[in-house]
């Protein structure tokens, strides 16, 4: 089954709207120090499994990476557990919001 995505540009506005979203980003610790969204949480791809408890079924999480494939992974990992998830098509690549 395809995993739900998200632009960028989309993610931008619903934050800039103000709604309240659950960000986590899964890149490395060398990578997010480069700046990672404001408001995302960051767990690494290879901590995923281990942190499943962090993790509610009603709620949805949108998962971000640097191009969006490791997060796309990490969406299909999750949504095969009954995860409600998103993935950030292009990744911090295609992002042109702020970061922290």
């Amino acid at each position: 089954m395809d995993i739900q995505t998200i632009t960028a540009e989309e993610l931008w506005r619903k934050l800039d709207a103000g709604e309240n979203l659950h960000l986590i980003d899964v890149r490395e610790d060398e990578e997010v120090a480069y700046g990672m969204i404001p408001g995302a949480k960051h767990i690494k791809m290879g901590e995923i499994p281990e942190s499943l408890d962090a993790f509610d079924k009603n709620q949805e999480y949108i998962f971000i990476c640097r191009s969006g494939n490791r997060s796309g992974n990490v969406c299909y990992y999750l949504q095969d557990k009954g995860y409600k998830v998103r993935n950030m098509v292009g990744g911090m690549l295609s992002w042109e919001g702020k970061t922290e």
